[in-house]
């Protein structure tokens, strides 16, 4: 059966469910005025905690009035710093950290949009994202000893790259089998999954597979030539364009599969319509199944990326990079290539922080408050969008839900 034999009228790309070309510009449009809106009210923010501050000199003044802290330099340091001196260090160490972070993200964003266009909330990023992180790099330190150099460069990333997917894939499809077949809350469930590969993990890195040279829960280090290349950035060690362009690689293949394809069609009816889908003749319980193996894959495939390019071996406290990936989806719009376009402004914000922490003497609680405020303004619009997607107002207030006519006539 083809996708345009799934049901009666329905075309093969589906219903307009957010990921057209017009839907992303005016998403884009629409982004405009809350990110301008957190901005000021953050500069406001910034010139009130400057003015309960006390300090030698004013470092800003207005209309007579002196605060202590400059909000002009304050978002210069949050937007441009996370890019550093571009005009005479393109390669910088700053830009390289914004990379770093923006590439990680865009997997655990593009892995949550995946479930939502089931209908699903994967809230379990995070644990997937450490499975995967966990058995990447237990499976490298392995089978590193008998390869060395491109050639073991070529055997131990691929291997690192489908065992973290294959692992959070699994760790993704057991919330997805409670909630198809036992009805259970998958939000419950993935949150608690959280906290069970959270200790197991810490158990596994402080004692079977823990560095006995270490102090720190850790795994040993792995070899250079089993972590990405550093390609423009050799000098540094978190960073690496190939690891990026596997990200963006990934996350088009994802968009084309949702929009193009059989499955990505039985995903997105079951998230709009799973009574539809179901008398279409799409198996639901499988397909809310699959897409959580998919998305637990995409996260644990950034666990992987994580290992081998920031951290270069598995250690506990591992970045909350699962639960920011929920913020990356709804700010792209469950779209899973604009969680690229997502993930970097998220990345921009954690590397500025950085700088406004260590160039200005704002107090970094108030740097997170910025930082939550942009994110906030950005995001609650599409969320609220998202909810009148999937909720009728007629039905909490009593109304009809039958079209009626302008001009009087029958419905259509």
């Amino acid at each position: 059966m083809t996708d345009g034999d799934r049901g009666d009228g329905i075309d093969a790309d589906g219903p307009d469910d957010g990921d057209g070309a017009d839907d992303a510009v005016a998403a884009a449009d629409g982004g405009r005025p809350p990110l301008l809106l957190s901005v000021a009210i953050g500069f406001l923010l910034v010139l009130l905690a400057g003015r309960m501050t006390t300090c030698a000199s004013a470092a800003y003044s207005l209309l007579g009035v002196g605060f202590c802290y400059d909000p002009f330099v304050v978002y210069e340091s949050l937007f441009l710093g996370a890019f550093g001196d571009v005009a005479s260090d393109p390669l910088n160490g700053q830009l390289a950290t914004t990379l770093s972070e923006t590439t990680v993200l865009v997997f655990t964003g593009v892995a949550v949009a995946v479930a939502f266009k089931a209908g699903v909330f994967n809230i379990g990023g995070q644990g997937q994202l450490v499975f995967g992180a966990l058995a990447s790099a237990l499976a490298v330190v392995a089978v590193a000893d008998p390869v060395s150099g491109v050639a073991g460069t070529l055997v131990l990333v691929p291997l690192a790259l489908a065992v973290g997917a294959l692992v959070g894939g699994i760790y993704g499809a057991i919330p997805g089998a409670l909630k198809a077949y036992a009805d259970a809350n998958e939000v419950i469930t993935t949150i608690m999954l959280n906290f069970v590969a959270t200790s197991v993990a810490l158990y596994l890195a402080g004692g079977p597979f823990k560095d006995p040279d270490s102090f720190a829960n850790q795994t040993r280090a792995l070899p250079e030539y089993a972590l990405f290349p550093k390609a423009l950035f050799p000098g540094r060690a978190d960073a690496s364009l190939p690891a990026l362009a596997l990200a963006v690689l990934v996350a088009v293949a994802v968009a084309y599969l949702l929009r193009r394809t059989a499955f990505g069609y039985d995903v997105r009816t079951s998230g709009l319509q799973p009574e539809a889908a179901e008398y279409g003749g799409v198996d639901a319980a499988r397909t809310v199944v699959a897409s959580m193996a998919l998305s637990g894959a995409l996260a644990g495939l950034g666990g992987a990326v994580y290992v081998l390019t920031i951290a270069g071996n598995f250690q506990t406290g591992v970045p909350d990079y699962g639960f920011d990936g929920i913020t990356v989806s709804i700010l792209a719009g469950n779209n899973p290539v604009g969680a690229v376009a997502a993930a970097l402004l998220f990345g921009v914000l954690k590397s500025g922080s950085i700088v406004v922490d260590v160039g200005t003497d704002v107090p970094p609680q108030l740097v997170g408050v910025l930082r939550g405020l942009i994110v906030l303004f950005v995001a609650m619009p599409e969320f609220f969008r998202m909810i009148g997607r999937r909720v009728d107002v007629r039905d909490r207030f009593g109304g009809s839900r039958d079209a009626v006519a302008t001009d009087g006539g029958e419905e259509a």
